[in-house]
């Protein structure tokens, strides 16, 4: 019984296993972070020029 004990205390999968866990919620997070922020400065640019398209290009007549 002893020996048992010993050999789980000793074992380090399920600790690589949770650190390769928390590693790639660290990563999906700094996606999520990247895509929000490129979502927003590619709304702030679409309406930078939309705005420009409809101040500077007169509609054919």
């Amino acid at each position: 019984m002893k020996q048992e004990f010993l050999r789980f205390i000793r074992d380090e999968r399920g600790a690589t296993a949770i650190e390769y866990g928390l590693i790639a919620g660290l990563i999906a997070l700094a996606v999520a972070t990247g895509a929000k922020s490129l979502g927003t400065n590619l709304g702030s640019a679409f309406t930078s020029l939309a705005t420009w398209i409809t101040n500077n290009v007169k509609a054919p007549t």
